[in-house]
């Protein structure tokens, strides 16, 4: 009978230097941390609604959940704060680039160097979410969230409001 596979000694070390990192120089845009002391696999994360951006004064909780093949696999990212935006499914699991698995894209989307590389860190994540938070208008082009795709294209205005709610909604839970 085998064992189950247990996590290598050098994606431990790596995700625990990572997190030493960010604990050590805190970035002004996000905070991350364990969810759970005994578990480096799984990551709670604060983003910070980026300034002069629709997010702005928002607090949005999501998890990383690292696969034992990390680094040569990304982990996963899904918000746990409601989220509306097209690359984001409505579970909130995040859908970027960075995030989708090394290689070519079957679909034709994306080249192979935008998709996952094992020199991504999760700072390198958080910046690349925040960038697209930080986006005016969403690329449409191959949504997570259809409807949210529909409603930029159709009416960026009620897709503004429906955002800047979310945001102020977030930052009052942040509170409570």
């Amino acid at each position: 009978m085998s064992k189950p596979q247990s996590p290598s000694p050098s994606n431990t070390l790596l995700l625990r230097r990572q997190l030493t990192e960010l604990t050590k120089k805190p970035d002004s845009g996000f905070s991350a941390g364990l969810v759970d002391e005994s578990n480096l696999y799984e990551w709670e994360v604060l983003i910070i609604g980026p300034p002069d951006t629709l997010y702005e004064g928002g607090f949005f909780k999501a998890r990383l959940s690292f696969p034992p093949e990390f680094p040569l696999l990304p982990p996963k990212m899904r918000f746990i704060t409601p989220m509306w935006h097209p690359n984001i499914y409505q579970d909130g699991i995040v859908c970027i680039s960075i995030l989708h698995a090394p290689g070519e894209d079957q679909y034709g989307y994306e080249d192979a160097g935008e998709r996952w590389m094992p020199v991504h860190s999760v700072e390198s994540i958080l910046i690349s979410v925040i960038s697209l938070l930080s986006s005016d208008t969403p690329n449409t082009d191959s949504p997570a969230n259809v409807d949210a795709a529909k409603e930029v294209r159709t009416d960026i205005e009620g897709y503004r409001k429906k955002v800047r709610r979310l945001a102020r909604r977030s930052a009052e839970e942040a509170f409570d």
